[in-house]
């Protein structure tokens, strides 16, 4: 039996719009002002993983508007799973959302459709320095990752031990996940609205009109774009307070802030609530310049939902590795 590859890697021939290396955070060091950062959609990152064989944790790349163009100089297991995009290897197109076993070569990954963000995996994961117990890249810190930044031509990415593939030509599964995971993009992302009275009502204006999604949104937040809410920000106390993913600030500009993946741990803009977990996703594939709607919901519906979600993983997991098994 041959032994499995120890010394396999892929080298980034361009690195795309925003390409870096995730996995599901870092978690104990909020209280020294590192947040958990990790991919921006832990499901995706989990399933894709899931495709190829590896655990849950391991690293992938999160892909942002266009993807890179890599060369593997060995054959290895992929997945893609997240928004529609176009991948190629040595020209020859491939689908997503499946294990797909590749020789040596060039793959491509093309510019986002219907959504904005793809988390590619690699069986073995990518075996990248860890840095505070994590291989996510916080890019606002500088550290993790591949040296703490974005991907550049020429990087080399270290791979985890391969298993052993004998083939001249891309061999893809004939089944398939479900990438949309049955998340209906037209309903209103919830939230928790603020328990603070001099704030409820702009907390409950929030969730009246839609939000047009702001082109310099990043990891760290989604800056929504519309009809100021004005008046507010006098009446908040100004005082910094602990901020989380899914936490909605609100800037003296009126125009809110839905923080994301690399949000900071404290922030002293006022607070108009929270957005629930099980919707988080979502707002990782909000294209630039879309309209978003948002409705209030009560902490029972936050829960049920996030059970929901849950369960849909759990199921969605154990379906592939018992496929994987039969293959």
């Amino acid at each position: 039996m041959t032994p499995p590859r120890r010394d396999a890697w892929i080298e980034v021939l361009a690195p795309g719009a925003l390409s870096c290396v995730q996995d599901l955070g870092r978690d104990g060091w909020r209280h020294l002002g590192v947040g958990r950062g990790g991919a921006l959609d832990p499901r995706c990152a989990i399933l894709a993983n899931a495709l190829v064989g590896n655990r849950a944790d391991a690293a992938v790349l999160e892909l942002t508007l266009h993807g890179p163009t890599l060369r593997l100089h060995a054959p290895a297991r992929v997945a893609l799973l997240g928004a529609t995009c176009q991948m190629r290897f040595d020209g020859q197109p491939l689908p997503a959302a499946r294990p797909l076993d590749l020789p040596a070569g060039t793959l491509a990954i093309g510019g986002m459709r219907a959504g904005v963000r793809a988390w590619l995996a690699v069986a073995g994961g990518f075996t990248v320095e860890a840095a505070l117990g994590s291989r996510a890249t916080d890019l606002r810190g500088g550290f993790g990752g591949l040296h703490g930044r974005a991907l550049r031509a020429g990087d080399r990415l270290p791979l985890g031990p391969q298993r052993a593939l004998a083939l001249d030509a891309p061999r893809a599964s004939g089944w398939w996940i479900d990438p949309d995971f049955g998340l209906d993009p037209h309903a209103p992302i919830r939230y928790r609205p603020t328990e603070s009275a001099a704030l409820a009502e702009a907390a409950a204006r929030f969730g009246d009109s839609g939000w047009r999604v702001d082109p310099a949104s990043d990891r760290q937040g989604l800056r929504l774009g519309g009809d100021a809410l004005e008046g507010v920000v006098a009446a908040a106390s100004g005082v910094s307070e602990p901020v989380a993913p899914g936490t909605i600030q609100l800037p003296a500009d009126g125009r809110p802030i839905v923080l994301l993946a690399d949000a900071q741990t404290v922030g002293g803009y006022p607070r108009l609530g929270h957005v629930i977990a099980a919707d988080l996703p979502r707002l990782a594939q909000a294209q630039p310049n879309t309209k978003l709607y948002f409705r209030a919901c009560d902490e029972n519906e936050a829960r049920a939902a996030r059970a929901a979600a849950a369960a849909e993983l759990a199921r969605l997991r154990w379906a592939i590795v018992d496929r994987l098994g039969g293959s």
